[in-house]
C-alpha cells in the first residue's frame, strides 16, 4: 500500500454523512409525486372499470377486467369525433403560429434599435396583465361585429392575443441576452435580419421554443371559458366542451365519463413527454435578466 493510500484509507473507510436537507428534499418530491399520480391512478382505473365494478370496489383498486368498451361507447356517445378534429385545427393553427410571431416579435424588440423598443415591449406586456376573464363580453361583442362567431379564426385570433405576450416575454429576455456583435457582424457580411432570426436565433432558441410550446399546448388544448363563449354550434366544439356535454348526459356512468376524461388529455400528455426534456432547460434559458 501507498504512502496516500495508507492516509485516505482511513478516512474512505468512515460512513458518508447524509445531507438533512437533501433527505427533505427527496421526501417532499416523493409526497408531491403520489399527490400528484393519485387522482391520475383513479381516473384511469375507473375508465377501465365498469359501472357495477366501479360501485363496489376500492378507488385506488385496479380493475379486475379492462373493459375497453368504455372508451369506444364514450367516444360515439360524446361525438368527440367531431370535436377532436376541431381541437386539433384550433391548435395546430394556433400554436406555432403564436411561437412565429413571438418570435419575431421578440427578436425585432430585442436587436433591432429603435427609439420606441422599450414603450412598445412594455405595450405588449400589458396584454399579459389584462385577466381575460374580464374581456368575454366586449370579446363576443367584437368577434361577433366581425361575423365570425362559431368559426375557427374567431377562437384562433383572440387566443393569439392573449397568448403572445407571455410569449414575447420570455423570447425577448432570451434573444437580449444574446450579444449584439453577433448580430452586426452578420449585418456587416450582408445577412438581413431575416437570415439572421432564421440561421443564428432560431437554432439557439429550440430548447425555448419547446417549452413555451408544451405550455401554449396544454393551454389551447384544454381552454374552456373563451372557447365556450365563442362557439354557440356543438358542431363547432372543442375537446373540453364535448367533455362538458358529455358529464352533463352521462354523469351517472362513470367507467365510460372517466374514459372521455383520458382520451381528452391523452394528446396534451403525449405532446409533455415528446418535449419534456427541453422544458426546464428552456424556461431556464428564457428566465436570463435583459
Amino acid at each position: 500500500m501507498t504512502i496516500v493510500d495508507a492516509q485516505t484509507a482511513p478516512f474512505s473507510s468512515l460512513p458518508k454523512r447524509r445531507d438533512p436537507v437533501l433527505i427533505g428534499l427527496w421526501i417532499s418530491l416523493v409526497i408531491v409525486a403520489i399527490i400528484w399520480l393519485a387522482p391520475i391512478v383513479f381516473i384511469t382505473f375507473t375508465a377501465m372499470k365498469s359501472n357495477p365494478e366501479v360501485l363496489n370496489s376500492a378507488a385506488f383498486a385496479p380493475p379486475e377486467k379492462i373493459v375497453w368498451e368504455n372508451f369506444t361507447k364514450a367516444w360515439v356517445k360524446g361525438n368527440f369525433n367531431e370535436t377532436f378534429v376541431n381541437s386539433t385545427v384550433i391548435t395546430f393553427i394556433k400554436v406555432p403560429l403564436g411561437l412565429l410571431i413571438s418570435a419575431m416579435a421578440a427578436y425585432a424588440l430585442a436587436q433591432i434599435q429603435m427609439g420606441w423598443n422599450k414603450f412598445l415591449l412594455i405595450f405588449v406586456l400589458f396584454g399579459a396583465m389584462i385577466p381575460f376573464q374580464v374581456m368575454l363580453a366586449p370579446l363576443f361583442t367584437l368577434v361577433n361585429s366581425l361575423s365570425l362567431i362559431d368559426t375557427y379564426p374567431g377562437v384562433i385570433l383572440p387566443y393569439l392575443a392573449f397568448g403572445v405576450p407571455y410569449q414575447v416575454f420570455i423570447l425577448h429576455g432570451f434573444f437580449k441576452a444574446i450579444p449584439k456583435e453577433l448580430t452586426e457582424a452578420a449585418l456587416i457580411d450582408g445577412a438581413s435580419h431575416v437570415t439572421i432570426f432564421r440561421r443564428i436565433f432560431l437554432p439557439v432558441s429550440l430548447p425555448v421554443l419547446a417549452a413555451l410550446l408544451i405550455l401554449d399546448f396544454v393551454a389551447t388544448w384544454n381552454e374552456f371559458a373563451m372557447a365556450l363563449v365563442l362557439l354557440q354550434d356543438k358542431h363547432m366544439w372543442t375537446l373540453p366542451l364535448g367533455l362538458m356535454s358529455f358529464q352533463g348526459q352521462f354523469s351517472d356512468n362513470y367507467g365510460q365519463l372517466n374514459a372521455a376524461i383520458v382520451m381528452t388529455v391523452l394528446p396534451a400528455t403525449i405532446v409533455y413527454l415528446i418535449f419534456q426534456r427541453y422544458f426546464v432547460s428552456g424556461l431556464t434559458s428564457g428566465a436570463v435578466k435583459g
